[in-house]
C-alpha cells in the first residue's frame, strides 16, 4: 500500500503546447497543463461540463519525449505523484503551486 500513499492518474488534453526548459547539468525539464473534463446533469436537468486544469511536471527522459511528441490539443495519460511548493514574485509576493510531477507518460488518440 505505500505505493498508493501519493498517485495520481489523470487523462486529458494538453492546453498549450508544452514548455521545455534544459539544466545546466544537461537534464530537462518539461512543463505542461492538461485539462480534464467531466459531464453531469444539474438540479435543474441540464447538462453541465466541469473542466479542471492540471499543471504537469516531467523530467529526464520523459520529459525529452514531452518535448519531441506532444503539442496543443494531444490527449495524453499521465501518472506520477502531487507536489506543492511555493515561490516569490519579483514584486515579493509568496505564489503556491501544485503540480503533478509525471512518472509515466502515455500517448493517446492520433
Amino acid at each position: 500500500m505505500n505505493a498508493l500513499k501519493n498517485k495520481v492518474q489523470l487523462i486529458g488534453n494538453l492546453g498549450q503546447d508544452p514548455e521545455v526548459v534544459t539544466m545546466d547539468n544537461g537534464n530537462k525539464l518539461a512543463k505542461f497543463s492538461i485539462a480534464t473534463s467531466e459531464n453531469y446533469k444539474n438540479a435543474q436537468g441540464e447538462k453541465v461540463e466541469d473542466v479542471q486544469w492540471h499543471n504537469v511536471v516531467a523530467w529526464g527522459k520523459t520529459a525529452e519525449i514531452v518535448e519531441n511528441y506532444l503539442t496543443k490539443g494531444k490527449q495524453v495519460a499521465v501518472e506520477g505523484k502531487l507536489t506543492h511548493r511555493s515561490y516569490e514574485t519579483k514584486e515579493g509576493e509568496k505564489r503556491y503551486i501544485t503540480e503533478v510531477r509525471c512518472n509515466e507518460l502515455l500517448m493517446l488518440g492520433k
